[in-house]
């Protein structure tokens, strides 16, 4: 059985790629001030879904947010398969709905990073942040046909210096199966999670990968308001 894509993103892709920047940008600033109320909330040895849940039912608190778009925890991307039927591709952690149209949509896959065990060594688990989360969008599990995936990493220690040199290294060493062009690209912070993007390239479909790297520590009371000039409707 195949599938056809249930998702089409017509026009130049240059130019959907620069709107779903800026919604991650929009995004991030709202994740910003629903982050450190719900990191205050949650064990210090929280799963990263039950941190993608509370994360979640903050955005769909906080007004601001609510104003500006619709997030879904365990959000199922669709795919036809050619006899017409829709199939299920699996759940991602949580999306960003565009303008309430399910098809345009921000995925984000989220994975824990820097875990220390019991005996006090760290884990830096890159390697899982690569092979099941980088990956699905690689194989359009994840934002089939979209110009854009996004990750964030819950860096449970706070060193976020080392969680990108870990998973930089993760990254170089599956060059060739990422499809990985070039090296990290460093994009401005917004508060206090940092960010880089990556481009990829796989079965002549490119696809830009915006990460962002969220501290589980105690923080400083967010920001008032997102960065309003992000937003853009299509």
């Amino acid at each position: 059985m195949t599938t056809r894509k249930l998702t089409v993103v017509l026009g130049d892709r240059g130019h959907w790629a620069a709107r779903f920047r800026a919604w991650d940008e929009l995004f991030l600033g709202c994740v910003l001030r629903v982050w450190w109320s719900c990191v205050a909330r949650l064990p210090s040895g929280s799963h990263e879904d039950a941190i993608a849940a509370a994360l979640v039912d903050g955005l769909t608190r906080d007004a601001t947010a609510r104003g500006l778009f619709w997030c879904e925890y365990q959000f199922v991307p669709f795919a036809y398969t050619d006899d017409g039927r829709v199939v299920e591709k699996g759940r991602i952690d949580m999306a960003m709905i565009v303008d309430h149209d399910r098809e345009y949509y921000l995925a984000y896959e989220c994975k824990r990073l820097n875990v220390t065990r019991r005996d006090g060594t760290r884990r830096a688990l890159a390697r899982e942040y690569v092979d099941k989360g980088v990956m699905r969008y690689i194989t359009e599990q994840y934002a089939e046909n979209l110009p854009t995936g996004c990750m964030f990493g819950y860096v449970m220690d706070g060193d976020l210096d080392f969680a990108r040199v870990r998973i930089r290294a993760a990254m170089t060493e599956s060059r060739a199966v990422l499809g990985l062009q070039g090296d990290l690209r460093a994009q401005d912070p917004i508060g206090q999670f940092q960010r880089f993007a990556t481009e990829h390239v796989s079965g002549g479909r490119s696809i830009e990968i915006l990460h962002a790297l969220l501290p589980f520590v105690d923080g400083p009371t967010a920001p008032a308001d997102p960065p309003q000039t992000a937003f853009m409707h299509r």
